[in-house]
């Protein structure tokens, strides 16, 4: 059997949501949107799952979710925090803001020994998504192959204020540059606009699925490093994310994205407001017959 591992990216503040929306229990019974992710890895044949959690969040998880994966698939619990930056940086007394996804990736390095995942702990991506990962995972080659599954804009918006995606260039089945942009939102005639100018509702945007070969780490954690050094020492909330990473890699010839639309529907957890959105979804489908009624 391929060896993947689904990387759960769970330790964001959730400023904008009010809360730990990782965990806002949205499902008929009482799921949280990341038990759904990790049914449907599963299913595509995934063998690890790695959660990156806040500290407070370990125990939790670990009763609520991991108790239930005992015995059907490896699990292991990573928290990021301070303690895993490099000896050579010093936080800004009063920082509380993590340092994004590219170091929340690194925190779990030492789990990552096959091709790995990384998705959104608040986001739904469909079971396709998981199956094109898969599959796409299990033909990496090295470091400089990667993978991608993108989204349709329209379909990752929010009707309660600004979102932000990483809007993509996709040539011939691979990614030619992803450019991360906030504040996308829509206007009084519900076009999609941003800061920048609008956007049409085709363009295809990044989610933060990606698909990584274990022999890219190194770069990675260069990459996080050479962030770090060029940081001003009283810099409170900069971080380091996976689709600005990505972009650099591929702008100076490092990195090959390989990028496969899934045709599901996405949807999660930007603001407090969208939880009867997103339960509705899951109810339907439920109803469809989609998922059980118990997960695991």
């Amino acid at each position: 059997m391929n060896q993947t591992t689904l990387v759960i990216l769970a330790a964001g503040l959730g400023s904008r949501f009010g809360g730990d929306k990782q965990l806002s229990c949205v499902g008929p019974g009482g799921e949280c949107l990341m038990e759904y992710s990790i049914r449907d890895a599963m299913e595509a044949g995934f063998t690890g799952i790695v959660f990156i959690l806040k500290p407070e969040m370990v125990d939790v998880v670990r009763e609520k979710i991991g108790g239930r994966l005992d015995g059907r698939i490896a699990v292991h619990y990573v928290v990021q925090d301070s303690s895993s930056l490099p000896f050579f940086y010093c936080v800004p007394a009063g920082r509380t803001k993590p340092f994004g996804t590219v170091h929340a990736l690194l925190c779990a390095r030492e789990y990552l020994d096959a091709p790995f995942a990384t998705i959104n702990a608040d986001d739904y991506y469909g079971k396709e998504a998981y199956r094109i990962l898969h599959r796409m995972l299990c033909g990496l080659q090295g470091k400089e192959q990667a993978a991608m599954v993108p989204y349709i804009l329209g379909n990752t918006m929010s009707e309660n204020g600004g979102v932000t995606r990483g809007v993509c260039t996709i040539r011939e089945g691979f990614l030619a540059s992803v450019s991360e942009t906030r504040n996308i939102r829509y206007d009084a005639a519900h076009n999609i606009v941003s800061d920048a100018g609008p956007l049409s509702p085709d363009t295809m945007v990044s989610m933060n699925i990606w698909g990584f070969h274990p022999a890219a780490l190194p770069d990675i954690d260069a990459y996080f490093r050479d962030f770090l050094r060029n940081l001003p020492p009283d810099e409170m909330k900069a971080e380091c994310l996976l689709p600005i990473m990505v972009n650099d890699f591929l702008q100076a010839g490092r990195m090959r994205v390989k990028a496969e639309r899934s045709g599901d529907q996405w949807f999660g957890l930007t603001y407090h407001e969208d939880l009867e959105t997103v339960s509705r979804a899951l109810s339907a489908l439920r109803a469809r017959g989609v998922y059980p009624e118990k997960l695991f």
